[in-house]
């Protein structure tokens, strides 16, 4: 009898609850349930899908963004998620500059067999833009060849590249290396679980 009674004042103070919710809910004003302007360069991860996928925006020759400029940054086209709308396109698309890999021509696999092959010749340093060091290699047969075997381990390992800064074109899955340089003017920031 106790356990009865108790279910249905619980079942009522529930009831109450929901209606009483449901009630506020009514009351919310309408504007603040309508889309608003906003700048769509300060969103965060998750409210926007970038670069948008119904979009081709990858070069397929040098397997990176289009308009990928010397500053190794792309102005990609976006799109943020429903319900916000951007003041620079007055919809839900916007741009956003991503980082990318600035190529020029030069690819990794032609350097990699030129050095292979023609290395003692300097034709892979002249390829890459190195013209006084493959000289070097052709009047010394590559350093009898001891410069040919180091080129062949520096192009490999992509620590040479081509001489004006750009980066090497690669096939999507190919042996792309990302070389992170530390020096003394390079910020360290403190790690808190050391």
């Amino acid at each position: 009898m106790y356990f009865s009674s108790f279910k249905t004042s619980l079942f009522l103070l529930l009831f109450k609850f929901t209606s009483t919710s449901q009630h506020l809910i009514a009351k919310i004003p309408v504007a603040t349930m309508v889309d608003s302007q906003m700048d769509c360069n300060t969103l965060r991860m998750g409210q926007y899908l970038c670069p948008d996928p119904k979009l081709n925006q990858i070069d397929p020759k040098t397997q990176q963004f289009k308009g990928c400029t010397k500053e190794n940054k792309a102005k990609v086209l976006c799109i943020a998620v429903e319900g916000i709308i951007c003041k620079e396109t007055s919809n839900s698309s916007f741009t956003k500059d991503l980082p990318c890999k600035w190529t020029n021509g030069y690819s990794f696999e032609t350097a990699l067999l030129l050095s292979v092959f023609l290395g003692m010749f300097g034709v892979d340093r002249f390829y890459l833009g190195y013209p006084a060091m493959g000289l070097a290699k052709f009047c010394t047969l590559g350093f009898m060849f001891v410069g040919q075997l180091i080129d062949i381990i520096l192009i490999s390992t992509q620590v040479t590249g081509p001489a004006d800064g750009s980066g090497y074109i690669m096939p999507y899955y190919g042996p792309q290396l990302k070389i992170i340089r530390s020096d003394n003017w390079t910020y360290r920031l403190r790690q808190d679980d050391w």
